[in-house]
């Protein structure tokens, strides 16, 4: 069994998808699709059901999917402990952030993977909790960094740290110089116009589901995917936001808001490190995971 032929199925199998298994492998769908087919004529069964919505693994594809990814892993495994030999880690090494944090973590994080793992690729992706973990699981990504992610038996997570989650609004001109307003009660959000993230991200549905408890509805302005989005708008005067201490810090003009303490509860968001529980994680992964966390902690004094 040719193992390339092998990490092309698993992947279109993965994405449900040869265009876009294609593009993640950086090699042309024809050619793609021609080493599947190769790898049916030799195992004599059909592995994949191909329709116009994309491909689906068969009863067969499902159990050669299962063993596949345990082959490729053991295969990865292997090219790193001949690595260890010589004396590093080698491989690549796709990590999702999101976007508050990205800018960061992004700096510091490449600084200490090209002085502890110099023989190793890191390639890290900015984007929502939700989109990530779906790449997670598809294989996209190896590593992801979300927002109140839930036990589940496709993930892994290990807790990094919590967020208070604020209030944000423009600020009004010739406030530069008074005092910061104080905090607000979480049911007076409920009054506020806000523009907030569609479902389901994780910050959404946090405080609709803490104003449901206390009998509140949002007041939505508008919904906007996208934290730089969101800011921009707020600056505009389109509504308030409820983001992080860190993602208006930041964002291009952090002068340009306040940002109040949301009480009655207060607001907190849980930051963990997820990887697919599917995929085994690699020595370097590992490595990249630990390499996470101590940056974490350095950057956020936690």
């Amino acid at each position: 069994m040719d193992l390339k032929q092998l990490e092309y199925f698993v992947r279109v199998a993965e994405l449900g998808s040869f265009t876009r298994a294609a593009i993640a492998l950086n090699v042309a769908q024809p050619a793609l699709s021609r080493q599947v087919r190769l790898l049916e004529v030799e195992l004599r069964q059909n592995l994949l059901t191909r329709n116009g919505r994309g491909a689906l693994p068969t009863e067969a594809g499902k159990l050669l999917l299962a063993h596949g990814r345990g082959i490729l892993h053991q295969v990865a495994r292997a090219r790193e402990e001949l690595g260890r030999v010589r004396g590093s880690l080698a491989g690549r090494v796709a990590v999702g952030l999101p976007t508050s944090l990205a800018r960061l973590l992004t700096v510091p994080l490449i600084r200490a993977h090209q002085v502890e793992l110099p023989d190793a690729t890191l390639a890290i992706s900015e984007g929502l909790s939700v989109p990530m973990q779906e790449s997670l699981l598809a294989g996209r990504l190896d590593i992801a960094v979300l927002y109140n992610a839930q036990p589940s038996s496709d993930i892994d997570i290990t807790p990094l740290l919590e967020e208070d989650l604020l209030l944000v609004q423009r600020r009004p001109s010739g406030l530069a110089e008074e005092p910061p307003p104080g905090p607000i009660a979480l049911c007076e959000l409920a009054q506020l116009p806000l523009v907030i993230p569609t479902r389901p991200n994780a910050i959404r549905m946090q405080v609709e589901t803490e104003l449901a408890n206390l009998g509140y509805r949002l007041n939505i302005a508008l919904e906007i995917d996208g934290v730089s989005a969101i800011l921009d708008l707020v600056a505009d005067g389109a509504g308030s936001a409820v983001l992080s201490r860190n993602a208006v810090a930041s964002s291009i003009r952090p002068s340009a808001f306040t940002v109040r303490t949301i009480t009655d509860p207060v607001l907190r968001t849980k930051i963990c490190m997820a990887t697919s529980a599917q995929r085994p994680t690699t020595l370097t992964q590992q490595a990249t995971l630990a390499l996470l966390q101590r940056t974490v902690q350095q950057v956020f004094k936690v």
